[in-house]
């Protein structure tokens, strides 16, 4: 199949996760979503993000962001593997994994999405099947992929960056904005080009024209 890109539907599928089973599309239901896969259970990175996107729950519930993992292995490995990711999570800030984890030891979802790594022959399980790479996605509720991010395996996933995109976009699908570079929650944004001067000074009474005639920044609303 074609990789998988931005503005793509999000594949629909089945699957058994550690919160019951679920049709991904139902589940998501009007929400956002992140889906985030693993390339297996007990791994150390890996262990240190789920127990921060455990900690910041209410952070992607107040964005209404539902979260799910993935990884290659079975539900009773992923229900031991919670349990060592809230004891070792402890030791920074309560931590209980309440999200899903999908089991897909045959890696049929982790095809389906192009997360498996065929290219590196040397990243194999023992059963010689490759390892899934450590993808993000972000899903809007029409299901449409909004960003994607690959992980290197030794380098742990910045989940402030990820909530950050989600401010710039879900603020972008509301108004006639942009955001700028290292933009924050709260800074000035920029106003969007198909925004006319005239409209802009309706819709933007605080905004800013530059010299720069295409750049026009504006308070963010709320």
């Amino acid at each position: 199949m074609s990789s998988l890109r931005l503005g793509s539907i999000a594949p629909n599928f089945d699957a058994e996760t550690t919160e019951g089973p679920i049709k991904f599309h139902d589940w998501i239901g009007d929400s956002w979503a992140i889906l985030f896969s693993h390339p297996g259970d007990f791994t150390p990175v890996c262990t240190t993000e789920l127990g921060e996107v455990a900690r910041r729950a209410d952070d992607f519930a107040k964005r209404n962001v539902k979260v799910i993992g993935i990884s290659a292995n079975g539900l009773q490995d992923h229900h031991k593997w919670v349990q060592d990711i809230n004891e070792f999570g402890a030791k920074v800030g309560p931590t209980n994994v309440k999200f899903p984890i999908i089991a897909d030891e045959d890696r049929k979802i982790s095809t389906l999405y192009d997360m498996l790594d065929e290219q590196d022959a040397t990243n194999r399980d023992a059963k010689g099947l490759p390892f899934t790479i450590r993808t993000v996605f972000v899903i809007d509720p029409k299901k449409v992929i909004r960003l994607t991010i690959a992980y290197p395996a030794a380098t742990g996933r910045n989940f402030d960056e990820i909530l950050r995109v989600i401010d710039s976009l879900q603020l972008g699908d509301k108004y006639k904005v942009t955001t700028p570079v290292n933009w924050k929650q709260g800074e000035d944004v920029i106003v969007h080009p198909s925004v006319s001067n005239d409209e802009a000074k309706v819709l933007f009474p605080e905004v800013t024209f530059h010299k720069q005639s295409y750049l026009r920044t504006a308070p963010a609303p709320v």
